[in-house]
Order: structure tokens, then C-alpha cells, then sequence
């Protein structure tokens, strides 16, 4: 299942207001192709908002996404080729783990063969070939993830987005899904954006860290840039806070 989707994203001058608090104001991102990108930052700061508008859960008050140079602002969720993974996994509770994985390719009238032929792959590659017909209250909370990142992945999308993917896992749990994040990345070189609280697991995974403050964006760069060259005090102090939390 290797392969390499080409696909670029660029943010321009996104702000979003929920009544008198503004999430984001005049935010501007190139997300390059095929790269992992970690949007971090403390609670409200508009990490989650900018993952939620790029997907089309939310829209801008102002501003333009564009994907692989195509406007998107307005284009319905539906219609975005876009993958979202939830924190809570959203699995539905009377299907089983096939039946989850193929619920968008059954919405996109997918044949038969070629459901069952992608659901396969994707059972094998995410490692859940032995129980296809378990239901998610029978799995633990790394499986119910894995196969909500295969539903997500059973329809191509073009762009995959994570909203805090291992928050609600311990510790041990979340390092071996972040391992096996890494090595589904290298397989299928899919554009990819993660909201994380956690700034280590951006910094293991990400190829670029985004860090927000308030609605904008304080920093822009690879882990070690950040790490080594904190853009400003707000920047050092939260990475300092949070290695010590």
C-alpha cells in the first residue's frame, strides 16, 4: 500500500470569532505535500478551531483555504476528500470493525469487491485482521483508534486530520500508537495535521510544529528549530511548562 499523495495546503488570513472571543485572527500556514504537521498550543489557543475549519466542520468569518490550489473554503464537508479522526473515535456502536471501516465507502456506493478488497488491506496494514467482527464496545481503547484512522483512511482522502488522536489513551498505549503513527506514514505519504496538548508527541512525530498563542501563530518550524530557537518567552515558557508537567 505505498504511495504518495501530493497535496498542499495553504491557509490564508483564516480568523474565526465565537461571539466575543476570537479563536483566530488572520491566521497564515503553508502545509507542504506529504508532510506531518503538529498544531500545539495551550487550551484556547485555536488549535482545534483551525483543524475544525480546515476539515469544513466550522467556517471562517474571513479568510481562504486552499488545497493543491483549489479554494475550498466553501466546499462542503462532504465534498473535501478529507479524512477526520476525533478524540473519541466516533465509532458506531452496532457496527462491527469491518462494517465501520467500510461506512464511506458504502455512502460512496463503493462495488462490492472493491469495499471488501480495502477493508482488507486496511484490517491487515492497521493490524486488526484478526477480529473483523468484533464490535468497539469488545476492543480496547488502541483498537477502537486504529479502526477509526482506517474508517478515515478507507476513502482516500486526500488530507488526513487528527484532533488530539491519543489524548484519551495512557501513556504506554499512546508511545505505541504514536510508533505505529510513524510507520503508517511512512507507508502512505498522506498530507497529515494533528492537534496535540502533548508538545513531546508533536516533536516525536511531526516533520513541522505550529505553535498558536491566542489565535495566532507564535512559531513555525521542524522540532529542533523550536526546541533549540523559542521564537519568543511566550514560546519558551510553554515548552518549558510543559516538560515539566
Amino acid at each position: 500500500m505505498r504511495r504518495t499523495i501530493f497535496m498542499s495546503i495553504l491557509i490564508e488570513n483564516i480568523s474565526k470569532k465565537f461571539d466575543s472571543f476570537q479563536a483566530l485572527h488572520q491566521v497564515n500556514l503553508e502545509i507542504k505535500n506529504g508532510s506531518l504537521v503538529a498544531l500545539v498550543g495551550p487550551s484556547g489557543s485555536g488549535k482545534s478551531t483551525l483543524l475544525r475549519i480546515l476539515a469544513g466542520l466550522d467556517k471562517p468569518d474571513s479568510g481562504r483555504i486552499w488545497v493543491d490550489g483549489e479554494n475550498t473554503t466553501h466546499v462542503p464537508l462532504q465534498n473535501r476528500e478529507m479524512g477526520f479522526v476525533f478524540q473519541n473515535y466516533a465509532l458506531f456502536p452496532h457496527l462491527t470493525v469491518s462494517q465501520n471501516i467500510a461506512f464511506g465507502l458504502d455512502i460512496r456506493k463503493v462495488s462490492s469487491e472493491k469495499k471488501q478488497q480495502r477493508v482488507n488491506e486496511l484490517l491487515q496494514l492497521m493490524q486488526l485482521d484478526t477480529f473483523p467482527d468484533r464490535y468497539p464496545h469488545q476492543l480496547s481503547g488502541g483498537q477502537r483508534q486504529r479502526v477509526a484512522l482506517a474508517r478515515a483512511l478507507a476513502v482516500e482522502p486526500k488530507v488526513l486530520l487528527l484532533d488530539e488522536p491519543f489524548a484519551a489513551l495512557d501513556a504506554k498505549i499512546r508511545k505505541q500508537l504514536r510508533n505505529w503513527l510513524r510507520h503508517l506514514h511512512h507507508h502512505i505519504s498522506l498530507t497529515t495535521v494533528f492537534v496535540t496538548h502533548d508538545h513531546m508527541e508533536a516533536f516525536e512525530l511531526a516533520h513541522e510544529i505550529v505553535v498558536l498563542e491566542k489565535g495566532v501563530i507564535a512559531q513555525i518550524g521542524t522540532p529542533q528549530e523550536v526546541i533549540d530557537h523559542p521564537a519568543n518567552s511566550f514560546v519558551e515558557s510553554f515548552l518549558d511548562k510543559k516538560t515539566h508537567e
